[in-house]
């Protein structure tokens, strides 16, 4: 796994919906790319406060535990919109543990199959969440806040080379989606 691929305080990220993802992959595979990992149940926990304090302040606090590939991480997003920081931890059930122990509590619980591929300095996330849809997740991670709008810019043409425009740009999170479609 290329660490430098998720290190930085911020995220660009533009997330489309795809038609086909079969159609994806064929596309993926015509142009250079590596694999990182390929079809990982991803679980998602989400804490927040009684209050709800993290929401209020547009942040969001994730433990993510993936398998087979054994990562498990925590996850902060926010309070700006391209603001994202996660780092590897050893024991998730002691994280989850320690977050309950401080108050906050578990919100919200997501699943999804998760394939994960570097194109350059890019990568691209191809997601299937059951009852919502396939997702593919193009982004890069930086600390070079001066950068986040070429960095736009780049992914955007990336995505047009799979076909994908504007229009099938979704704008919700998975965490949105989910707390909509199970609300």
């Amino acid at each position: 796994m290329s660490e430098s691929h998720f290190q930085g305080k911020y995220e660009v990220e533009l997330k489309y919906a795809i038609e086909s993802k079969t159609n994806f992959l064929a596309t993926l595979k015509s142009i250079p790319h590596e694999i990182m990992l390929e079809n990982n149940i991803e679980s998602d926990r989400f804490f927040d406060t009684p209050t709800k304090l993290l929401s209020a302040q547009n942040k969001s606090l994730c433990i993510r535990t993936m398998e087979p590939s054994g990562i498990k991480l925590w996850i902060v997003k926010g309070p700006e919109e391209d603001r994202c920081q996660a780092t590897n931890i050893a024991d998730d059930l002691s994280a989850m543990s320690m977050l309950e122990t401080m108050g906050y509590e578990i919100t919200l619980k997501t699943m999804k199959i998760r394939s994960i591929y570097f194109v350059g300095k890019f990568h691209i996330t191809v997601d299937s969440l059951e009852g919502i849809g396939d997702f593919a997740e193009f982004a890069i991670m930086t600390d070079d806040e001066s950068m986040l709008a070429t960095y736009r810019l780049e992914l955007e043409a990336l995505a047009r080379k799979f076909g994908l425009t504007r229009s099938e740009l979704q704008n919700k999170s998975y965490k949105q989606m989910f707390a909509e479609k199970y609300a």
